[in-house]
């Protein structure tokens, strides 16, 4: 049901599979690739989120990854941001659009965490307009490293339309 579209229009039966949550199954096998961390041979399409292993969409060489970081796009195209909460008390950059997902539940819900987005430096890059109210989409592309946050949200993944793998990244995760 997500794009604002019922069940009916969403389903496809292809070989007697219901298809019905692209979306879903996208974050599922994102969480299957990060919990499996195993080595494997290059891929063809370097930035398809169905890549296996973990360390897939690293380029040009592999190296030690625990997370695959994702955009999730609404049903215009802009990409969902969340609030984390910020480790420093001076600013006000505490949006971001990049996850980790944590886990899948009931379905198609998930939870999230919010990942901080750095710079090349590993400086917080603000992804906001200077009024703070809407997203700077060139802001995005300063975007090159991520710290992990302390902020999780819970999301129904039948909410989007769309979703696009950035990166695979070591962020050290505890398993």
């Amino acid at each position: 049901m997500g794009c604002g579209r019922n069940l009916e229009s969403s389903t496809s039966s292809v070989l007697g599979i219901k298809k019905d949550h692209c979306i879903c199954d996208v974050v599922r096998a994102i969480k299957d690739i990060q919990d499996a961390v195993v080595d494997n041979d290059c891929p063809v399409c370097p930035t398809n989120c169905f890549l296996e292993p973990l360390g897939g969409l690293v380029s040009p060489s592999r190296h030690q990854a625990d997370t695959r970081v994702f955009m999730l796009l609404t049903k215009d195209g802009t990409p969902f941001k969340a609030f984390f909460r910020d480790n420093d008390r001076h600013d006000c950059d505490c949006f971001s659009v990049f996850f980790r997902v944590e886990d899948v539940f009931d379905g198609c819900c998930a939870t999230l965490r919010v990942l901080e987005p750095l710079d090349h430096h590993h400086k917080e890059v603000d992804l906001l307009s200077d009024c703070g109210t809407k997203l700077n989409l060139k802001a995005i592309c300063k975007v090159r490293d991520y710290r992990l946050s302390s902020s999780c949200i819970t999301v129904d993944l039948n909410c989007f339309c769309g979703i696009e793998c950035v990166a695979d990244v070591f962020l050290d995760v505890c398993e």
